[in-house]
This record gives structure tokens, C-alpha cells and sequence, in this order.
């Protein structure tokens, strides 16, 4: 599952894999580190959250050094190493003053 919140500006992504002992974020906006953004296991549910600028990002997640597709991305695309990448699309929210 993929939400941004329009408050905070920050996209959560969410991977249910609760047998999974790590699992990374990989994509576009951490240049493919396999390492950079590990996510935290919450309830079994593996999450993170990230401050994207608006725009649409490749992805995918590294579970126990195996690749996965998020099963509800918003998108997918060929990915020139076989297969497909998922893609979020983070929306360009309009600046609230109070």
C-alpha cells in the first residue's frame, strides 16, 4: 500500500511480508541503494516513510535479498533488467496558509 499525506508531504509505503526478516526500499529517488532505506516492521507490516518531491518514481522492494513488485502500485513499467518495476506517483499538493 502506497499513501502520501498532504500535511507532512511524506509517501508511506507499506508491504505485507511478515516472514521476512529485512526488507529494503530500491528506486528512483535513492538511486537503486540497496541499502539506503531499510523499513521498519510495525504490526507485521513493513513500512516506511519518505519525503518525495512530486512526480512519478521507479521501485521495488528487496525482501531477504529477494526482488518484489508492490502488488497495488499505482503503476507498472518494464524494467530493462526483465520483468516490470512498480511506480508511485506522488501528487503535487497545493501549499495551505493559516
Amino acid at each position: 500500500m502506497i499513501t502520501t499525506n498532504s500535511r507532512t508531504r511524506k509517501t508511506t509505503f507499506s508491504l505485507d511480508i511478515p516472514d521476512a526478516s529485512k526488507v529494503f526500499l530500491v528506486g528512483e529517488f535513492n538511486n537503486w541503494s540497496q541499502k539506503k532505506n531499510p523499513m521498519r516492521k510495525l504490526k507485521g507490516m513493513w513500512q516506511i516513510s519518505l519525503p518525495l518531491k512530486p512526480g512519478e518514481y521507479k521501485f521495488k522492494y528487496l525482501a531477504d535479498s529477494t526482488w518484489q513488485n508492490d502488488p497495488v502500485a499505482h503503476k507498472y513499467c518494464t524494467s530493462p533488467f526483465g520483468g516490470d518495476d512498480s511506480v508511485v506517483v506522488v501528487p503535487d499538493y497545493p501549499v495551505i496558509k493559516r
